[in-house]
């Protein structure tokens, strides 16, 4: 979706609109197997301007279909996220660099008179996936030998068993 912001009223405008998980797959740099991929995701929002500044506030609201990283069980993680942004116009022509203040770094830039609203979705979900998803902060995992789900069941595996590749890093000192 496209904000025209010459159409945005001074005194602001309510956005509300609706995406599938294609959209989202659609956006990855690759294709994705499995894992990652939202299943609807629902944006609520507040634009207004004041002259060419425009400022964006809403929520994007969301649930991945995810692995546990520790069991590898399936996990429903779902995603609410706040935003703000502030655009303004891009002060630059192309081809000429410049080089950007700390404070150049609060601000997004649009050009062409319009902000691309699906990025900035895009780029809040991503913001939001978990590196290490699990399906309870007490998950324990697959045993390393047998593969056996701990939380389900235990198995009969040496708990304390050494790695004898790991041998010398025994005898190191610092």
């Amino acid at each position: 979706m496209r904000l025209i912001v010459s159409n945005i009223p001074e005194g602001g405008t309510n956005i509300e609109f609706e995406k599938d998980g294609e959209w989202f797959r659609g956006r990855l740099p690759e294709p994705v197997s499995c894992g990652s991929v939202p299943d609807r995701i629902t944006v609520s929002c507040a634009a207004w301007r004041m002259n060419e500044t425009v400022f964006i506030q809403g929520t994007v609201s969301t649930t991945l279909d995810m692995r546990c990283c520790r069991c590898l069980e399936p996990v429903r993680l779902p995603v609410e996220s706040s935003f703000k942004y502030t655009f303004v116009p891009l002060p630059l022509h192309p081809g000429e660099e410049c080089e950007l203040s700390a404070d150049d770094l609060e601000f997004a830039y649009y050009k062409e008179d319009s902000i691309d609203l699906e990025m900035v979705v895009f780029e809040q979900i991503v913001l939001q996936i978990p590196i290490k998803p699990l399906c309870a902060d007490s998950c324990r995992g697959l045993c390393p030998h047998c593969g056996i789900n701990l939380n389900t069941a235990s198995c009969g595996c040496e708990a304390g068993g050494f790695d004898e590749r790991l041998a010398a890093l025994k005898k190191f000192k610092i």
